[in-house]
Formats: structure tokens, C-alpha cells, sequence
């Protein structure tokens, strides 16, 4: 059974950066595509990046693009969202998901519980 457990939220400041970990066990990442969403509250969630096992090709939407860098580790099994240059509109909770397959259009297959940014002065 695929298990996801974020961590490494906090409160930052605005122009701050944050590292996000995302562990996951009964999941091989050379099989699935690896992403982090996000849901602030009263919004519907946003995937803002995902990453491919064929290739490590990344994919992230514009609100994030050049500010987030998604990697990983297949030794360790886990998967990291580094966050720069935060702004207020970027606290959410942070959430990771593996894909249905090797591709970032697939579905979720399974999501974590959730870590908390907050970005605030």
C-alpha cells in the first residue's frame, strides 16, 4: 500500500525559501510520475510541479515556474519541492502525489497528508 508523508512546512517571510520532503514507501518511483499540489483555502487544488521517471523531464505551471524546483532521490525514495522567492500567494497546504504511470497527465494514484506553508511578515 502506496504511503506519502510530507514535511518541512513552516512559516517563512516573503522572499524566503523552504525545502519540502515528500517520503514515500509501497511506491517505485522509476514507475510513476512524482508531483506536489497545492490548495489554499477556498481554491480548487493546483498541481505546481511533477516529475517523470523516464527521462526526469519537470513540468511546472507559470504562477511557479523558475521560483519551484522539483527533484528526487531513488535511493532514498523521496521526492523534494524547493521553494524560492516565496510570496504571500504561495501559502498553501503542500501536498504529494504519485501518478497512475511514467507520465505527469496521468492521475493521482495516491496522496500525502499535507504540509503547511505559510508565507507572512
Amino acid at each position: 500500500q502506496a504511503r506519502l508523508v510530507e514535511s518541512g512546512g513552516d512559516l517563512v517571510q516573503p522572499g524566503g525559501s523552504l525545502r519540502l520532503s515528500c517520503v514515500a514507501s509501497g511506491v517505485h518511483m522509476d514507475y510513476r510520475a512524482m508531483a506536489w499540489f497545492r490548495q489554499a483555502p477556498g481554491k480548487q487544488p493546483e498541481e505546481v510541479a511533477c516529475i517523470s521517471p523516464i527521462d526526469g523531464r519537470t513540468d511546472y505551471p507559470d504562477s511557479v515556474k523558475g521560483r519551484f524546483t522539483i527533484s528526487r532521490d531513488r535511493i532514498k525514495n523521496t521526492v523534494f519541492l524547493q521553494l524560492y522567492s516565496l510570496k504571500p500567494d504561495d501559502t498553501a497546504v503542500y501536498y504529494c502525489a504519485s501518478k497512475e504511470g511514467y507520465g505527469c497527465y496521468q492521475p493521482v494514484h495516491s496522496w500525502g497528508q499535507g504540509t503547511q506553508v505559510t508565507v507572512s511578515s
